[in-house]
């Protein structure tokens, strides 16, 4: 039987890596829970304290069918390159220079949401595509694909 799964993100500042990664993937912050207009009121009727309310957030894809990112605070900063990553699929079906193009506007797009570019690969024919290198707004890297 397939399982459903979460991808979950250590970082320092949920609220803003959520709204980041939601930007990035055309996420949607997750709905409070039945019953609550919003996150603030579910987590004052749950007695949660204010400083403890950005200790987690998560955004889900409003299709329904991409997995769910959660994102909790923890103490200590990114200690080193991510084993595993996100490739964002930003120019399926495209090929050479205009796969490239499409890469590098997406690049500009999230730079100006708080990613940072790294490194570019250009296509080797005739198994490398293209891609290019980025990180989130903590640091954690991911690929344009």
């Amino acid at each position: 039987m397939a399982r459903d799964v979460q991808i979950t993100f250590d970082c320092a500042d949920p609220a803003a890596l959520a709204a980041f990664w939601g930007e990035a993937l055309g996420y949607r912050l997750q709905d409070p829970p039945g019953g609550f207009a919003s996150w603030d009121e579910a987590l004052e009727a749950m007695g949660i304290p204010p400083e403890n309310r950005n200790d987690a957030s998560a955004v889900v894809d409003p299709g329904g069918s991409g997995p769910r990112l959660f994102f909790q605070r923890v103490p200590e900063g990114k200690q080193a390159k991510n084993r595993v990553h996100l490739d964002v699929r930003a120019a399926p079906g495209l090929d050479g220079d205009e796969r490239m193009a499409a890469l590098e506007a997406e690049a500009e797009r999230l730079v100006s949401r708080g990613a940072t570019r790294l490194q570019r690969h250009d296509p080797e024919p005739p198994l490398g595509a293209g891609h290019i290198v980025m990180a989130d707004p903590e640091g954690n890297e991911f690929c344009l694909d």
